[in-house]
């Protein structure tokens, strides 16, 4: 199923809000991966980070502290 960039962010958005909140972090600031330090959710969607080719080929990042735990 193809999908926009702008959906599947709000889809994430829902998700960290949702069943996920606590485990999933969503993002719109600009980050870098020092920002993170100390972050304990096992994964920080960064919005700004991704991109989008087309509606079905899309590229998602996505951080988390290593160190952390």
């Amino acid at each position: 199923k193809s999908a926009t960039y702008d959906q599947i962010k709000a889809a994430i958005k829902e998700a960290a809000n949702g069943d996920l909140k606590g485990i999933l972090s969503y993002t719109e600031d600009e980050i870098v991966s020092t920002d993170l330090i100390g972050d304990n959710h096992s994964s920080i969607f960064d919005a700004k980070a991704g991109i989008s080719l087309n509606n079905n080929f899309v590229k998602l990042v996505s951080w988390y502290d290593n160190e952390w735990g």
